[in-house]
């Protein structure tokens, strides 16, 4: 039992890959569906939001808060997929909500720019310089995203356990290699690491519970443990740290809450 998160860029046969590896291991396989139920949360319509991901997050600063709701609204839907476990994501920013999970297997799919041009060109039936410019357009948008919301390059490899190049390696090849990968005793599922993602579930839905009244508070569980990161301002406001206290206290599987200035939190990678 294990999570896979595959990361690529359009038409670097990521998706191809992640369908396979999720059909040969017996996995259920997510991508669009995650950001469509995220939207569904942020209330803003399917078209906008994929606009927004292929446009960079412009669309967000239209919005109070719009980044951290994102954020917030889009790991909670991700990591419900996710803690279920034997579960293969490609797609936005999965590993990046992950970290210090043992049992995720994270994984870097690229592919040659010739072949991506040609993938491009024969799909969408356009020329050859219409396909580099759009290539070179959704490259530099991908990355713009990822770092504008996240603070991460998605093409760094010390990210990723794998990073695999398909052309002279086979769809099939990465394939194997993957589903080989993830049936060693080092992406086994332990109580450890069970228990430390069910942490990162719960302090998503603590963080989406506490949007509306403090969208940028910050929030860490461990053991149900829950401590709220909030700034100098919101400590000298007595009254909204009871309120979230109390909020955060009535939220199942919440053993106690702990406020503290954000500078004093130690938060966990």
């Amino acid at each position: 039992m294990a999570i896979i998160t595959i990361s690529r860029g359009s038409y670097s046969k990521g998706k191809e890959v992640a369908e396979k590896v999720a059909q040969k291991l017996g996995y259920q396989c997510y991508a669009r569906e995650v950001i469509l139920r995220a939207s569904k949360e942020f209330n803003i319509p399917e078209i906008k939001l994929v606009k927004a991901i292929h446009d960079a997050p412009s669309i967000l600063e239209k919005f109070s808060y719009g980044k951290e709701k994102f954020i917030a609204y889009f790991q909670a839907a991700l990591l419900q997929c996710l803690v279920r476990d034997n579960v293969v994501y490609h797609g936005l920013a999965g590993h990046f909500y992950v970290r210090g999970v043992s049992h995720v297997l994270k994984v870097r799919i690229i592919a040659d720019v010739k072949d991506r041009i040609q993938a491009f060109m024969d799909r969408e039936k356009i020329s050859y310089e219409s396909a580099v410019a759009l290539l070179n357009k959704d490259d530099i948008e991908r990355q713009k995203w990822s770092q504008n919301l996240y603070g991460i390059d998605t093409n760094d490899p010390i990210l990723y356990d794998l990073v695999i190049r398909v052309r002279k390696m086979s769809v099939d090849d990465a394939v194997d290699v993957i589903c080989h990968a993830v049936g060693l005793k080092t992406f086994k599922t332990t109580f450890e690491s069970q228990k430390a993602m069910e942490d990162l579930v719960l302090a998503s839905e603590v963080k989406t519970t506490l949007l509306e009244l403090k969208p940028d508070i910050q929030v860490f569980v461990r053991d149900g443990v829950v401590t709220l990161g909030a700034s100098a301002q919101i400590m000298k406001a007595p009254d909204l740290v009871r309120e979230m206290e109390k909020i955060t206290a009535s939220i199942p599987g919440v053993k106690s809450v702990n406020v503290k200035s954000s500078h004093l939190v130690e938060w966990s990678d």
